[in-house]
């Protein structure tokens, strides 16, 4: 069995951030401009406004990522959710996805928000499993994005 760990965000872990992001982008969608701000600097982007990034490795070794991106007090956005093909199908997009609820829950946060495409079928699966609904798109930040869902955290 395969040892999952999770481990939050350190100045060391810059560049496997914007490295997993990009090769996950780079294969499923296109880097935007709004992608490349975040990865240029996530330090200033989502951790000093709030936000949280957390890394999985697996038996010792980075394998994915996610980011919670602070939109206010009641909501995150769940946002670069990737995990490196070596490690795909071992559960690490589940640990890190049950990671964020249980964080956001104990920030007393609300609801946490995505956008994504319906043609990314594993990913739409796996927010689905976590009773994400789709919702109507009031702003969309992402060109590719057609797709908006959300999870109202229980009390």
């Amino acid at each position: 069995m395969k040892e999952h760990q999770i481990e939050e965000f350190e100045d060391q872990y810059r560049e496997p951030f914007k490295e997993l992001s990009l090769e996950w982008l780079q294969k499923y969608a296109s880097v935007e401009p709004e992608d490349e701000k975040l990865l240029k600097n996530p330090r200033k982007e989502i951790i000093e406004k709030g936000g949280h990034i957390f890394f999985g490795l697996i038996d010792g070794q980075l394998a994915g990522t996610v980011a919670l991106m602070k939109e206010s007090d009641a909501t995150y956005e769940l946002a670069k959710l990737a995990v490196t093909p070596k490690f795909q199908g071992l559960k690490l997009g589940n640990a890190l996805m049950q990671h964020c609820l249980q964080f956001a829950r104990s920030k007393n946060a609300k609801k946490i928000i995505l956008y994504t495409s319906n043609r990314l079928i594993p990913a739409v699966s796996l927010y689905k499993k976590y009773n994400f609904k789709e919702v109507p798109f009031i702003h969309n930040k992402y060109i590719e994005s057609d797709l908006k869902m959300e999870l109202i955290l229980e009390e």
